[in-house]
Formats: structure tokens, C-alpha cells, sequence
């Protein structure tokens, strides 16, 4: 389980997998860096106090986390298939030095 937060719904959910829509409103969610145990061991007034937490962006930057394997993900996998696909096409100018290991990008 993972916890989310819906700034829209002003909602924490804790969901199966590391989504990034609400099921809700399906507007973006942002996923929390507290763990399922520590969030529902929470009594009714530390649970409302986090939640006036979120509702402050600079607070909700600190609370929420990245998800490091997200190109691994399904969702990531299907968005990028849904792109076309971009190639960098590289190549030395006349009267350039060779610098090596370096690539310039025009």
C-alpha cells in the first residue's frame, strides 16, 4: 500500500501501486513519503493535522517522495509507446577540433 494525496479532494488515499491519478477525480496525485503503518497508526487529530500539512504546497514538497523505478511502470511504458519516437543526430564541423569524448548539439 502506498499513500497519495489529491490536493483537488484534499483526499489521502492509500492505494495499491504507485498511481498518478486520483480515483476520484482523476486529476494528478502526489505520492507521500509515510509509510501505510506509520499513516494508520495515526489517532483522528494527528491524521487531521497531516492533512492540514499537505494542504501547504512547501510542506507538501517535503512530505512526498518520487517513485525511483517509474520507467519500469506500466503507465510510463504506455505513455512513451503513445510518443513518437525522436532521434540526435550528431556530427563534427568543418575546421573543429576533436575534443575527445564530447558531442555538440546543434
Amino acid at each position: 500500500m502506498y499513500m497519495h494525496y489529491c490536493k483537488r479532494c484534499h483526499h489521502v488515499h492509500m492505494l495499491n501501486g504507485h498511481k498518478r491519478s486520483c480515483p476520484n477525480c482523476n486529476e494528478s496525485i502526489t505520492e507521500l513519503k509515510i509509510s501505510y503503518m506509520d499513516y494508520v497508526s495515526m489517532n483522528r487529530s494527528e491524521r487531521e493535522q497531516f492533512l492540514s500539512q499537505l494542504s501547504d504546497d512547501t510542506q507538501l514538497r517535503d512530505l512526498s517522495t518520487t517513485y525511483r523505478m517509474y520507467k519500469y511502470s506500466k503507465w510510463y511504458k504506455e505513455l512513451h509507446a503513445q510518443l513518437p519516437q525522436t532521434a540526435i543526430i550528431t556530427y563534427t564541423l568543418a575546421g573543429e577540433h576533436n575534443i575527445g569524448n564530447a558531442v555538440s548539439a546543434i
